[in-house]
């Protein structure tokens, strides 16, 4: 048919709308109005996070990139990323956010490197982190395609992401699922707004403007569009892929009658009659492409043998071929995801031997650009396994040494068992590659079956030496372990650095954990001495860790917290993420009362501590989680936290998991007046046998949290004073003896506690500024604080300037470090003013009945839900008499509510 050139113009704009509903280019004009969505989105009571959640070709990245122009309009910069499967790699991820981040004034950087990966992943993160928590301008970033995202390391960081945007910036989250985000705080705060796919359904209005704007070579009935939109309810894809199959089909109408199906086989049947209309040069090129990840001229052009390349992707990219522009610049796309996929099924279907040899054209041009991550996995796609085993073998000892376990270990289980079984060298990089991502146990299994212990040769034996006493270690078979390791280290060096250095890090941690000091630093330095012929990054990392955990030990915190710094920087802009020195850099920064960079690592290595199934850090990391919560005010996430560290305690057979939960309950149970059911906790965690152990070795997850030191602790705070100050006494003494600085120092502070309340204030003020020069020395604030309200009662009072207290204290930096303390108890409420002076607090306002019911159930440890339970009122009910009983106290959390309750007289 014929039309004016405007009429052209004006079809082709409505393709284009349509089309990015599917498929947005870099700029898109905006598509079907959704003025509603946009003012809740874009106006003045604009939610700071948006979650469009919608099934594919709903519309979600045209609705986005309308209230992204709206936002423009208004003034307010805005960034856009479009997820794919690859940005499971956390440092790839965080490569592309910097880079997109970076085109904001203020947080300008360095872009990640996609290929580099994480071994400095905490330390880049921390960093960008901090940029945007500071950036003073309101801006607004898009995250479209999130549903592709899956690994936990990933979640982790948005979610820190989320938690270090500006309360003037805003988040627009584009996914066909509810992401692991944990949004269910955010929706208890009125911080999140949904827009779903009900509210991005075409309407019958819309359907009937859309078709009218289209050109077809029939015009369709008002019957024709009522029933394409009953038979799409208004899902955007359908009725685009309807109107392309319309456009060539003699009969729209029987088209039409035929059209039917669930989601997928509509899909499925359009792109056919999509595909099948193509010209055929179009219709190979789709087909022959489908097998690339990314579109650029240059492989296509190779793996095709043509020269047309860069023609018809911009002919694709003009007509809409569900093609997906990747970047600005240099013109790279990728088909749409559900496109791809169907293309890749019928060029399988039409062309069963061209995949394999498309792929290893793909392979040979990564190759020759100096890519062999990518040239790889073609080589695996296609079935290559020859190249793809060729390949790893070139590569695996550097990606080994690099840390990219990960990347390793889903190549070797890609390979037949029978290949790596011909291969002992790749078995045992398959077998570290396991021990790193999916922990010990079943590392152990997969040696047990490898055969490897019967192999002879020099290099496999090389691998054993290690392995075998690591897995042991990892297990906590410590004694075996160290036996095993003591044979083996006689038998070094050999022709594999790496394995070297592995064997003598891991004895310098098992001979620190059995408390051989002398010879851990012997170990330690014979592994630095072979790091300087062949080391990797990860053994740099693995020496650090292990030293900076004999410092913690010894006291010397500022030291542990400079060498675990150190392991972070040694390993940075490798792809494994370091989960030693991630937790334990967490816990000197959690010591410092640094609890935002403390969550945020949290958040990037307790993951992979949880993966590898490495005990100590997961024990810390769980405990700093939950203990940060709490000092938040969320006791249900406290808690929680401590659940989930029972619950994989009894799930990997680690019962120091389970011991350790039961512990860290009771001392939230004693923070929070509940003598009787801390005492039951303890009770819960007396197993004999494992602290048995526990007592004869240094594991550094309970350096201060033993069972022994928790119930000195009960008898200090609820029980028999004098009896508590006598078992301290008795610890305090062992631990010196056996040079563990850190536990004397908090023993000793339980015990100054003890002597203050057992009346004795000289004997405690000396003892407690003893600890106080100490801790002051070192930089230790929360090993104070977090004992509470009888330790701030014992500072009060200190510094209240008894008769009793030592003088000298005219120490600029001591008195630096007591102003700290004070500062770090009175944000939670802890210093006992009342128990001092012996006086309650005046309330501006008298409590109401159902307050003090209310402030009674909180100090029992009821959740917000239990309340509203036991009170028969709702879960926003309690939320309104907590906010009032705050304003009448004066305090910002749930623990401060409940200590100033106790201290004006309203609560026992």
């Amino acid at each position: 048919m014929t039309m004016t050139a405007s009429t052209g113009r004006a079809a082709a704009a409505q393709r284009q709308n349509l089309h990015a509903k599917l498929v947005p280019p870099a700029a898109v004009p905006s598509g079907v109005p959704r003025s509603a969505i946009i003012e809740a989105v874009c106006g003045p009571r604009a939610r700071r996070f948006v979650l469009v959640r919608a099934p594919a070709g709903f519309g979600k990245t045209t609705t986005m990139r309308e209230c992204a122009d709206h936002f423009a309009a208004l003034g307010v910069p805005t960034v856009w990323v479009t997820l794919d499967r690859s940005d499971n790699d956390a440092s790839r991820f965080l490569g592309v956010l910097e880079a997109a981040l970076a085109t904001l004034p203020g947080l300008e950087g360095e872009a990640g490197d996609a290929e580099a990966g994480p071994a400095g992943l905490g330390s880049a993160a921390l960093q960008l982190m901090r940029r945007i928590a500071s950036h003073p301008e309101p801006f607004a970033l898009f995250l479209d395609d999130f549903e592709v995202i899956h690994e936990p390391g990933v979640q982790s960081l948005v979610r820190e992401l989320m938690e270090s945007l500006p309360r003037w910036t805003h988040l627009v989250i584009g996914s066909r699922n509810l992401p692991e985000l944990r949004l269910g705080r955010l929706r208890a705060q009125g911080q999140l707004l949904e827009v779903e796919a009900d509210q991005l359904r075409f309407t019958l209005d819309e359907t009937r403007e859309f078709f009218a704007g289209l050109s077809t070579q029939a015009a369709l009935s008002a019957e024709d569009v009522e029933q394409l939109h009953a038979k799409t309810e208004g899902w955007a894809a359908a009725l685009w892929l309807a109107f392309l199959a319309l456009e060539r089909s003699p009969s729209p109408a029987s088209f039409i009658a035929r059209f039917s199906g669930t989601d997928r086989a509509v899909a499925d049947y359009l792109a056919e009659e999509v595909l099948a209309r193509q010209v055929p040069a179009v219709r190979d090129f789709l087909l022959r492409t489908s097998v690339l990840k990314q579109l650029e001229p240059g492989i296509c052009d190779f793996v095709l043998e043509r020269k047309d390349s860069e023609v018809l992707l911009t002919e694709l990219e003009t007509t809409n071929a569900m093609l997906v522009r990747v970047g600005e610049g240099e013109p790279s796309y990728r088909y749409h995801a559900m496109f791809g996929g169907f293309l890749r099924q019928q060029l399988a279907r039409e062309q069963p031997d061209a995949g394999p040899r498309l792929h290893r054209r793909a392979a040979d041009w990564y190759l020759s650009h100096g890519r062999p991550v990518p040239a790889i996995d073609h080589a695996l796609e296609g079935g290559d396994v020859a190249l793809a085993t060729e390949l790893i073998e070139a590569n695996a000892a550097s990606l080994l040494a690099q840390g990219r376990l990960r990347i390793l270990s889903r190549w070797l289980e890609a390979l037949p068992p029978a290949v790596l079984q011909e291969r002992p060298e790749l078995m045992a990089v398959r077998i570290w590659a396991v021990c790193f991502t999916r922990g010990s146990r079943e590392a152990s299994e997969l040696l047990a079956r490898s055969g490897l212990a019967e192999r002879a040769d020099p290099r496999t034996r090389s691998h054993l030496l290690a392995l075998q006493p690591l897995l042991l270690a990892m297990r906590d078979h410590f004694d075996e372990a160290y036996a095993a390791g003591r044979e083996n280290l006689a038998q070094l060096p050999t022709d594999n650095a790496f394995a070297d250095m592995v064997l003598a890090n891991a004895m310098t941690t098992m001979a620190a954990v059995l408390g051989r000091q002398d010879e851990a630093r012997r170990l330690l330095d014979s592994a630095r001495r072979r790091q300087g012929a062949g080391g990797s990054s990860f053994n740099i990392m693995y020496s650090e860790a292990a030293e900076g955990i004999i410092d913690l030990q010894e006291g010397r915190l500022r030291q542990a917290a400079a060498r675990f710094k150190l392991a972070l920087n040694a390993t940075e802009g490798q792809t494994h993420g370091n989960a030693w020195a991630g937790v334990l850099y967490a816990s000197t920064c959690y010591e410092a009362n640094e609890l935002v960079q403390t969550a945020h690592l949290l958040h990037v290595y307790l993951p992979i501590a949880r993966d590898v199934q490495l005990t100590d850090e997961m024990i810390s990391g769980y405990v700093l989680l939950s203990r940060i919560a709490f000092l938040k005010g969320d006791v249900d996430h406290a808690f929680q936290a401590l659940t989930e560290l029972e619950y994989l305690g009894h799930q990997r057979q680690l019962p120091r998991l389970v011991a350790t939960a039961h512990l860290e309950r009771s001392r939230l149970h004693l923070r929070q007046g509940h003598a009787t059911a801390a005492r039951e906790e303890l009770q819960r965690a007396d197993d004999a046998p494992l602290w048995q152990q526990a007592a004869q070795l240094r594991m550094i997850a309970n350096d201060v949290d033993y069972l022994a030191l928790a119930r000195l602790r009960w008898e200090a705070v609820a029980g028999d004073a004098a009896e508590a100050a006598r078992g301290l006494a008795d610890e305090i003494a062992t631990a010196q003896a056996g040079g563990r600085e850190r536990r004397a120092l908090k023993l000793k502070l339980l015990r100054a506690i003890t002597l203050y309340r057992d009346e004795r204030r000289p004997a405690a003020f000396t003892l407690f500024h003893e600890v106080l020069r100490t801790a002051s020395a070192e930089g230790y604030l929360r090993l104070l604080v977090d004992e509470g309200l009888p330790a701030g009662a014992l500072l009060r009072a200190y510094l209240a300037g008894a008769p009793e207290r030592p003088q000298g204290e005219g120490d600029p930096i001591f008195q630096e470090y007591l102003q700290r303390l004070r500062e770090a108890f009175a944000a939670e409420n802890t210093l006992g003013e009342t128990a001092a002076a012996g006086e309650a607090p005046q309330l501006a306002e008298p409590m109401t009945r159902k307050e003090l019911r209310v402030i009674q159930l909180l100090a029992e440890g009821y959740s917000n839900s239990a309340i509203a339970e036991k009170l028969f009122v709702s879960d926003s009910t309690v939320r309104t008499h907590l906010r009032k009983i705050n304003t009448k106290l004066g305090v910002h959390s749930r623990t401060q509510a409940v200590a100033m309750a106790r201290r004006c007289g309203l609560i026992e």
